[in-house]
């Protein structure tokens, strides 16, 4: 016979089984998405082609081409000779509310 221990056992289990296989398919799609993101080439078609999306905005793509930083290139602490460029930074503050129960912002 089973005991309600292993019934209970049993069942958050598939639950927890489910919900990781839930997880793990979203991030799937995701990274399949990426993976079969267009490569486009950065020159002087790209602002053109950006402007006549929809929502100017191109979700997903691969930009292949060589870029200039504005100062200085960022280079990479683990692997010797690798640089890159930051092309946006957005920062977005929240507003703070103090709450006076748990007596924080």
């Amino acid at each position: 016979p089973i005991t309600p221990g292993e019934l209970l056992c049993l069942g958050s289990s598939l639950a927890f089984s489910g919900l990781f296989y839930y997880l793990y398919r979203r991030k799937a799609r995701v990274v399949a998405r990426i993976q079969e993101a267009p490569k486009l080439q950065v020159d002087d078609n790209l602002p053109a082609l950006v402007s006549a999306a929809e929502g100017r905005c191109l979700p997903y793509v691969a930009l292949e081409g060589i870029v200039l930083p504005a100062k200085a290139a960022l280079t990479s602490h683990y692997h010797e000779g690798l640089q890159g460029v930051i092309q946006k930074l957005l920062l977005k503050e929240h507003r703070l509310i103090w709450n006076s129960l748990a007596r924080s912002w």
